[in-house]
Order: C-alpha cells, then structure tokens, then sequence
C-alpha cells in the first residue's frame, strides 16, 4: 500500500474510534470538522435525528470574501473565521453546548483554529 493510501486508511480508522465514544443529541449536538487540501468545513450535528442543524464551510461567499485580499496563511483566517461563524449560527439556533468530533485530525493548525475561535464566541465544548 502507498503512503497516501495508507494515511487515509488509517485516519479513517482513527476517526471510526472516535466515534464510537461521540454521540450528538438534542442537547448536546456534535460540532464536527472537515479539512480537505484547499477548504474546511463545519457542521453541527444531530445524530438522533441524523439531521445537520447548522453548517458552514470556506466555500460560502462570505468565508471567501473575509480571505480575499491575505496573502499568507489564508487556511487558518479562514478556518478563525468559520470557528466564529458556526457559533453565531449555533447561538441563533439556541445551542450553547456541542461534543467536538475532529474526525481522526490532528488536533492542531486548522481544527485547532476553529475550535479555539468557537470557544471563543461562546460555544462550549
């Protein structure tokens, strides 16, 4: 198996693990992050219902409007600015408590920015 392949292979192993232990409810929805090469995404998630509340990603207008004139580190602003953006979102929705579900990343860089940033506009997690 190529490098490549194996990386995803065993992240997707990780992120299995992961959810096993991660369940959202009504109260208690999971905030759960996507990062592809060129864009990141949010979205809160009900898993009882199987029903997304609430999602935002860098490709939104708005998300690519903010980053438009940067010139470095365009993923990270961008990944601040979704963390502030879906808990806005949550807070309109009511939601003020959220389980982080990180996927099988790193907690780091990009998924560290939007958790931070969440935290941040008060999203507790």
């Amino acid at each position: 198996m190529d490098q490549a392949k194996k990386r995803i292979v065993e992240r997707s192993r990780r992120a299995s693990r992961i959810r096993e232990k991660i369940m959202g409810t009504a109260e208690r929805p999971r905030l759960c992050v996507y990062r592809s090469l060129k864009h990141v995404y949010a979205q809160i998630v009900d898993d009882l219902k199987g029903a997304s509340l609430v999602q935002v990603s860098s490709c939104s207008k708005e998300i690519k409007a903010a980053i438009a004139g940067k010139k470095e580190s365009k993923k990270i602003d961008a990944s601040k600015l979704i963390g502030e953006a879906i808990a806005a979102k949550a807070k309109e929705k009511g939601i003020e408590k959220v389980v982080f579900d990180r996927k099988g990343y790193q907690y780091h860089g990009r998924v560290k920015a939007i958790a931070d940033a969440a935290r941040s506009k008060g999203l507790k997690f």
